[in-house]
């Protein structure tokens, strides 16, 4: 059984690997500068590490730990979430809100990281209960949120875009004093060795797995199948409430328009690059991850390329379809029948040898 486990992770891991090799061996050869990175002072004399690939890590986070949140969420409800955008916006305005009702302090800070959390359960609340409940598609129940997020976030800040200066808040979206690694690099290792225990000491990725797989079978095994997909979208609230506040430490503010805008896609496409299944289902955590990686990877090398940011969805768009058409269930079969008749080829001389 531990055997079979590992034979499919490795199958799962096999294209988003393979993506990051090619975006290595092409910047490898197309300037091998790109991987360079040096120890430099910023504005206030504190070092800090700089260099394309501290870039993609850093840049990456937001997507990163989204990604795990849509992992859960896709391999539960067979469908995704088009609304974390949204919710980050909003969960990003309630830490704002918070941090606007005194002097900032770690307290406050602290208060208003909580009070967005809160914020972000309540929305994948909301999503769950749509989607489990009254077992409206995943998709088309988020897109009550995707439409009315901002909008809702627009309102909590009085439809206004206020700024918060403070080192302290700076300290989240950008570097600690004395530590050159930027923060939300340890923010996604943290939520990842989180993911990683909840996943190990508890059943949650097995209940998970097997409603995406049979609803109807687990039910008939004593799994909660309404429980299990609320459970699902409020766990991706909180990851929406991380990204959020994230966001908010490297800005300071949140603009409507712009805040994590298409965000929601990059992180569905993390997931299908990471070797999961849109249909729900078996999943890989770490194939999400190292997705997200690649998408800011290949980002970063288009604009390191001096690819215009307008343009940067087409290239994406290109690589992105053909990775995933690579990872398909169609082509993984032909790859295997094909590797089947090689091997089927090559066993018939030995077996005429041996007679």
């Amino acid at each position: 059984m531990k055997t079979a486990v590992r034979r499919i992770t490795r199958s799962q891991l096999l294209i988003p690997l393979l993506a990051l090799l090619l975006l290595v061996i092409f910047n490898l050869i197309r300037d091998p500068s790109f991987f360079a990175i040096k120890l430099v002072k910023d504005s206030y004399q504190n070092p800090v590490l700089q260099g394309n690939l501290v870039s993609v890590f850093n840049r990456a986070s937001e997507l990163a730990v989204l990604a795990m949140g849509m992992t859960l969420v896709t391999s539960v409800s067979r469908g995704q979430d088009i609304s974390v955008g949204a919710g980050a916006t909003i969960a990003g305005s309630v830490f704002i809100s918070v941090l606007l009702s005194g002097p900032i302090t770690w307290g406050l800070i602290i208060a208003a990281f909580l009070g967005s959390c809160v914020v972000g359960v309540m929305v994948g609340l909301f999503n769950g209960t749509l989607v489990s409940a009254f077992k409206i598609q995943p998709m088309i129940a988020t897109l009550i949120m995707f439409t009315t997020g901002r909008a809702i976030a627009y309102w909590i800040l009085g439809g206004t875009s206020p700024v918060v200066s403070d080192a302290r808040l700076g300290y989240i979206g950008t570097t600690i004093p004395g530590v050159p690694i930027p923060t939300p690099i340890f923010v996604v290792i943290v939520c990842a060795v989180i993911f990683a225990l909840l996943l190990k000491f508890t059943n949650l990725g097995l209940y998970m797995q097997a409603v995406g797989s049979n609803e109807k079978a687990a039910r008939l095994n004593g799994i909660n199948v309404v429980r299990t997909k609320i459970l699902a979208f409020v766990i991706m609230g909180l990851c929406v409430a991380v990204a959020g506040t994230i966001s908010v430490g490297r800005m300071g503010t949140v603009n409507y328009d712009t805040f994590l805008w298409g965000i929601e896609m990059d992180a569905i496409l993390a997931v299908a690059i990471g070797g999961n299944s849109l249909g729900g289902g078996k999943f890989s955590m770490v194939g999400s991850i190292i997705g997200a990686y690649v998408i800011q990877g290949l980002t970063t090398t288009l604009l390191a390329m001096s690819v215009p940011s307008t343009a940067l969805p087409a290239y994406k768009a290109v690589v992105i379809v053909l990775l995933v058409i690579i990872g398909s269930p169609v082509v993984k079969r032909g790859v295997s029948q094909m590797w089947a008749k090689l091997r089927s080829k090559d066993a018939a001389p030995s077996i005429k040898e041996g007679v």
